[in-house]
């Protein structure tokens, strides 16, 4: 790392520059991008599953939005383990993924094609959400595709699998689930909430 003193957020799973803007609350920190494809000229090139180029408990945040879901379901335990590994003791991380469970009252009523809303990207049905952005993939972006799903319950197990002292589960507008997840556990519920409140959450 450099010798800016500013705290410092990994964005893992960053994508191109401009692409996916994190909360406000980081505007004055020091943003990391990590991603596994050179092409979007990441700060650092590496997959989320091994994150060995970050040190142990040296950044503060860790935010992964729209990433988790592109890994097989197993290799999700060690990207957890990863982000709680680089964190500081007092750090967090926000981890942002498609919520299959709402998606799935589409599906059940046979709307799987239809768009449910509409992305910078383009138009999203419940297809894309859970095998992944289907023009993305078309043109030949095939690590766009999505190799596991979440459900609040399956997202949780993962969580606590992984050791996180203090964790909350919340419902994000866009069909998304969003965890922020502490190594320790929070200090108060007053602190839990005021983070929450700082992400827009």
């Amino acid at each position: 790392m450099s010798s800016d003193e500013r705290p410092i957020v990994l964005n893992t799973g960053c994508g191109a520059l401009g692409t996916g803007q994190l909360p406000r609350m980081f505007s004055n920190w020091r943003q990391v991008r990590v991603d596994v494809d050179p092409s979007v000229a990441p700060d650092v090139l590496a997959d989320i599953v091994d994150l060995a180029p970050i040190a142990a408990a040296s950044v503060d945040a860790v935010w992964t939005a729209h990433c988790m879901e592109h890994l097989y379901e197993h290799d999700v335990a060690r990207a957890m383990t990863e982000i709680r590994r680089v964190l500081k003791p007092d750090a967090f991380a926000c981890i942002v993924v498609p919520d299959l469970q709402r998606i799935a009252a589409f599906i059940a009523e046979d709307r799987i094609l239809e768009t449910i809303y509409e992305s910078p990207a383009g138009p999203i049905t419940p297809h894309d959400v859970v095998y992944g952005f289907g023009a993305a993939i078309a043109r030949g972006q095939v690590t766009m595709a999505h190799r596991c799903g979440f459900t609040p319950a399956a997202l949780t197990r993962q969580i606590v699998k992984a050791g996180f002292g203090g964790y909350s589960l919340l419902r994000r507008a866009g069909f998304e689930l969003a965890a922020v997840v502490r190594a320790e556990d929070w200090a108060s519920p007053s602190e839990r909430d005021e983070l929450l409140a700082k992400l827009g959450l």
